[in-house]
């Protein structure tokens, strides 16, 4: 995948932060059995979970191995905090973090949920903000870190066309809250707190109807 100059990350479900693997080699057929215990949330497929109104868990499939494996090993440190994961991080040793990733990059990238109902004047905010930006509130665009149609770039912006809107909703909010803060020069937390509540509800249901695949 392409590198592009630092602007935005996200979502991402969804950090901004390049992973310096010392790591060993992920292998995918290992990693498919120490996934197992991840289907539950992230289901089989790596599809993950959106629940119009509840928690939703982010898709997995075809996200790029280092940013999986760096977002398993921030959970490990402390980093990057949420109940659910860190345990389930602490259980896996590096050799496994790194198989589990390589198991879910292999998958082929699914298709987001929880933009479908949202009006045309919404989604045409969130094409603005996702594609554009908004200068006049110093909001870049999610592209320009997050590469061409948002599909990722490298192992430091995970693609985040076709993410489920509720899992970037909660991301963009935490970054905005300051309860996420797993990115250098805390990047995210700058842009998303330019973000009013509309406008992180727009760009997620929009980015969630793109094709996760349009490469």
């Amino acid at each position: 995948m392409k590198k592009l100059p630092v602007t935005l990350a996200a979502l991402g479900l969804i950090a901004c932060s390049g992973f310096a693997l010392a790591a060993p080699e992920g292998d995918a057929e290992r990693g498919a059995a120490s996934a197992a215990v991840c289907s539950a949330c992230h289901q089989a497929d790596g599809s993950g979970m959106n629940i119009a109104g509840g928690e939703s868990w982010p898709r997995l499939a075809g996200l790029d191995a280092n940013y999986i494996a760096k977002q398993l090993h921030d959970y490990k440190s402390g980093s990057r905090v949420n109940a659910s994961m860190m345990p389930f991080a602490n259980m896996l040793n590096d050799q496994q973090i790194a198989d589990v990733a390589a198991h879910y990059a292999s998958l082929p990238a699914t298709e987001g949920k929880g933009g479908e109902s949202a009006d045309e004047a919404t989604l045409k905010r969130g094409k603005q903000l996702a594609e554009r930006g908004d200068w006049s509130n110093y909001i870049v665009s999610c592209k320009s870190c997050h590469g061409p149609d948002n599909q990722g770039a490298g192992d430091a912006f995970p693609g985040i066309a076709g993410q489920h809107a509720g899992y970037i909703k909660a991301q963009l909010t935490a970054w905005k809250a300051g309860n996420r803060r797993n990115d250098p020069q805390d990047l995210m937390g700058t842009i998303a707190r330019r973000m009013s509540d509309d406008d992180i509800h727009a760009v997620a249901v929009w980015l969630a109807i793109q094709n996760p695949t349009a490469n």
